[in-house]
């Protein structure tokens, strides 16, 4: 553990583009709770709070999100239940979210979920499935119906009938729409990310391949 975190100490910074803050690492400003209104000082506290389950803090999509507290306080809500509360599991719903970034080649959402699904028990092989655009031979029926379900809404803008019959069988109507909603959920945050070019965490090693 001690050679790690001086091998993180010795690694050399990323330069930023210049039209990143290096305080927030996005080309957005990262605003202090004395900037904010009552509104955005609401969701500031809950996301710096000691109850916070955000993965990156402010330094993210929480802290762009501030930018406009209004929009954010729906934002946040509809994301803390596709994430926390729908029919899936954690597990589960932390694949959904890694196919959604792999297949929108994102890297910082990625390398912040990669760990998470980790540490919710997703297995190590069904991540470099993902990670690596492997076919889903051999993966569970639940896992293998998320990717090629990921795979086909991404790549085809559509999903198949028997893509979505079996998806109904294994999840039920709630949970297919509650899959669709998470995935575009994380898709939207991908774009936002992608439009303030949000850099990795100076500490954050990239997870996800170029290719």
């Amino acid at each position: 553990m001690a050679k790690r975190k001086a091998a993180r100490r010795d690694r050399p910074r990323r330069a930023l583009p210049k039209d990143v803050y290096p305080e927030s690492l996005s080309r957005f400003p990262l605003l202090t709770r004395e900037l904010l209104d009552e509104v955005g000082r609401k969701l500031y506290d809950t996301v710096v709070g000691p109850q916070s389950r955000t993965l990156v803090g402010l330094r993210g999509p929480s802290g762009i999100w501030l930018h406009s507290p209004r929009l954010a306080g729906f934002v946040r809500a509809a994301n803390q239940y596709l994430r926390f509360e729908t029919a899936l599991d954690r597990r589960l719903t932390e694949l959904a979210i890694l196919v959604t970034a792999r297949e929108l080649h994102n890297q910082f959402e990625w390398t912040a979920h990669e760990p998470a699904a980790l540490k919710e028990g997703l297995e190590p092989k069904i991540i470099d499935v993902v990670k690596r655009g492997r076919p889903i031979a051999g993966v569970g029926k639940k896992e293998a119906l998320i990717v090629g379900f990921g795979r086909e809404l991404f790549r085809t803008r559509k999903v198949r009938s028997g893509t979505f019959a079996r998806a109904v069988e294994l999840f039920g109507r709630r949970g297919v729409l509650e899959l669709a909603a998470l995935m575009g959920n994380y898709a939207g945050t991908a774009l936002i990310l992608a439009a303030v070019d949000q850099q990795l965490h100076p500490e954050q090693t990239p997870l996800l391949p170029r290719s």
